[in-house]
């Protein structure tokens, strides 16, 4: 099981690896993906926020109308007050506190609105700076990609101008090899034919009598009694 387990647990490990390669060889592509995505999530937010600042909007125009109306009634109630009429004065004052509590209502609309609206705004402005940084750095390993490749297909030719010249030296090495190989051969054929012409030159010669034969048995036999001091 010990080896069964490390086999498996090296054949993950090499799913991983191509996992991650083809992960990693669609990585731009990923990232343009995820950038385009951001953008079209930040373009619906902006459509959001314009609708949430249209409602504000709406929100605080009825406070408008709501407090004209409150200053007018309080007048009223001024003026009912100045003629004694308590009772004319309370209903009025009950009125405008129905007025008020309105009014208290459509400010804590307005109030939820510019806090939806700052969060927003904020989220935006956060992630359009993400979007514009994470186009800085695609930019940068595209254009460092771009490089690479170009250096690689200068390394790619240079390599193969190496082994073309290293095969042309080589075939060059074999042919002078070759040439004086056949220039040897050129020479022991002069050579030997030297040598014929040589002998058949000094076999004529003694044909003639001019060149001695070699050693004969005579000579050989005087030379050792006049070494030895004999005579002939």
């Amino acid at each position: 099981m010990g080896i069964l387990s490390k086999l498996f647990t090296a054949v993950r490990g090499g799913a991983t690896e191509v996992g991650q390669a083809i992960v990693d060889s669609q990585a731009l592509r990923i990232l343009d993906q995820e950038i385009r995505d951001s953008s079209a999530a930040l373009s619906s937010t902006r459509e959001e926020l314009a609708k949430v600042m249209a409602q504000r909007k709406l929100a605080a125009d009825k406070l408008k109308p709501l407090l004209a109306k409150q200053e007018e009634y309080e007048g009223y109630a001024e003026q009912a007050l100045a003629k004694g009429d308590e009772a004319l004065a309370l209903e009025v004052a009950t009125k405008i506190a129905e007025i008020e509590n309105e009014m208290v209502e459509h400010q804590m609309q307005v109030d939820n609105y510019d806090s939806s609206i700052a969060t927003m705004r904020k989220s935006i402005q956060e992630g359009e700076k993400t979007v514009a940084r994470l186009r800085v750095q695609v930019d940068q390993v595209k254009a460092t990609a771009s490089v690479q490749r170009a250096q690689a297909v200068i390394a790619e030719r240079h390599s193969g101008a190496n082994r073309t010249i290293s095969s042309a030296v080589d075939s060059l090495e074999r042919i002078k090899q070759r040439q004086a190989e056949t220039a040897a051969r050129f020479e022991a054929a002069q050579e030997l034919a030297q040598d014929g012409q040589d002998i058949d030159l000094k076999a004529r010669l003694r044909q003639a009598g001019i060149v001695a034969e070699g050693n004969q048995a005579n000579d050989v036999l005087a030379r050792i009694r006049k070494k030895s001091g004999g005579g002939a």
